[in-house]
C-alpha cells in the first residue's frame, strides 16, 4: 500500500465534529504506526496503551504472546482526541453504538475510507506489511523490527520485506565502498 494512499485515506477524516471521521482518522494512524494484526488491533483495551510513552501492550498476540509496540506523536495526538469523545475505559476501539469494533467493522471502515479518497481498497494486512518496510526504509535494524512485529523467527519477517531495486538502490548508494570510502 503507497503511504499516498493511506495520506489520501485519513484526508477524508477531517470533519472533526464527527466521531465516524475523528475514531476513522485515529484507526488509519494507529493501524499503521503500531504494524499490530488486525486480530491484535481490535483487542486492544484502552488500558493497554500509555498515551505519555506511546507504548502499547498487545496482550493478545499471535501464540498468546504480549510483545509491546509503539505509536509516534502523531497517532498519539489523534488518539488522545479520539478518546476525549468517548469512555476512557474498555475497548479501545468502538463502534458508533458503543460497542467493540469487530474485524469486519475494521475491514468496513478501510474500505470505506479507501472508496471515498479513489484509492485502491488495502487489505488489513497492507497495514502491516507497510508499517515493516516503511520502517526498514527508515532504518530500523531487522531485529528491532522483529520483536516490534511479534515473530519469533527472522525468516517469517523476510515475506514482509520484498525489497524494490529502488530499495535496494538506495542501500547501496547509502553504504557501497567505494563512493563512501574515496
Amino acid at each position: 500500500m503507497p503511504l499516498s494512499d493511506l495520506k489520501a485515506m485519513v484526508e477524508t477524516c477531517m470533519e472533526r465534529s464527527r466521531f465516524t471521521h475523528v475514531r476513522d482518522r485515529a484507526i488509519l494512524l494507529c493501524l499503521l504506526d503500531t504494524g499490530c494484526r488486525a486480530s491484535e488491533f481490535i483487542a486492544l483495551d484502552v488500558s493497554d496503551v500509555n498515551l505519555s510513552s506511546g507504548a502499547v501492550i498487545v496482550r493478545q498476540g499471535k501464540g498468546r504472546k504480549w510483545r509491546t509496540v509503539f505509536l509516534g506523536a502523531k497517532s498519539r495526538r489523534e488518539l488522545s482526541r479520539y478518546l476525549r469523545r468517548r469512555e476512557r475505559e474498555g475497548p479501545l476501539w468502538l463502534t458508533d453504538e458503543g460497542t467493540r469494533l469487530k474485524y469486519s467493522g475494521l475491514r468496513q471502515i478501510v474500505r470505506r475510507r479507501a472508496v471515498k479518497a479513489g484509492v485502491s481498497v488495502p487489505s488489513l494486512h497492507s497495514f502491516r506489511r507497510a508499517f515493516a518496510l516503511t520502517c526498514l526504509r527508515g532504518g530500523m535494524d531487522v531485529y528491532s523490527l522483529q520483536k516490534l512485529m511479534g515473530h519469533s523467527d527472522l525468516s517469517v519477517l523476510r515475506r514482509y520485506l520484498q525489497q524494490t531495486e529502488a530499495d535496494l538502490k538506495a542501500a547501496h548508494e547509502k553504504a557501497g565502498p567505494v563512493d563512501n570510502l574515496l
